[in-house]
């Protein structure tokens, strides 16, 4: 029988970035079928909210349909583990920045001293209705929490908007899925970036709107 290993040239071009990423998808998803699903989700969203490329929700989904009544529960292991990965971040960024910067621009997916620079202009702008933004969003919520650090921001107004904003997303989702099923799935599969985006510039601008009229 032949090896797989033995059909790959010597020589072959390195892994294309999206086919790790790739993989860390299927990694990801896999734990919807194992009996330690829920600790997984709790670690992979707390992760998320400082270096981990894959978004929570990719677990979170499966889970909801295969468990329907527990849902909300799902949602609330979500959120919480986000936030609390959210303040790590923040520490990250207040305490530890100068010693890690190099290693998150080279090694995590989002990062890069232009978009850090950029970051930076914005926060000056708007200062936590972007976090909140980044917290519902596909925008890279990782950057915002370690930014936020990094910049000062008051802790409580980083909090409140993390914990508003992530638990808005997660709870949204688990209740879309219990409630619609499986062809809602994979419409929220296949437009999540754009859905989440919107959503999340709607509320923004409600703050922003509220925020003009006082």
């Amino acid at each position: 029988m032949t090896n797989v290993t033995d059909t790959v040239p010597p020589d072959s071009p390195p892994v294309p970035r999206w086919a790790l990423h790739r993989r860390l998808y299927d990694w990801v998803l896999s734990f919807a079928e194992h009996k330690q699903a829920v600790p997984a989700l709790f670690l992979i969203s707390f992760a998320e909210s400082s270096f981990f490329p894959i978004p929570p929700d990719i677990l979170l989904i499966p889970l909801c349909l295969g468990a329907l009544r527990r849902a909300l529960f799902f949602a609330f292991i979500c959120s919480l583990a986000s936030v609390l990965g959210g303040a790590a971040g923040y520490a990250i960024g207040m305490w530890g920045w100068e010693f890690v910067d190099q290693f998150f621009y080279r090694y995590v997916p989002g990062f890069s001293e232009a978009k850090f620079a950029k970051v930076e202009v914005w926060y000056g702008q708007w200062g936590w209705p972007l976090v909140f933004l980044a917290g519902f969003s596909p925008i890279p919520y990782k950057i915002f929490t370690i930014a936020s650090g990094v910049l000062a921001m008051a802790f409580p107004q980083f909090l409140f908007a993390s914990a508003v904003s992530r638990s808005a997303r997660f709870f949204l989702v688990a209740i879309l899925i219990a409630w619609f099923g499986q062809p809602l799935r994979v419409f929220i599969e296949r437009h999540f970036n754009l859905l989440s985006l919107l959503f999340g510039l709607l509320l923004v601008g409600g703050f922003m709107a509220l925020k003009m009229l006082h």
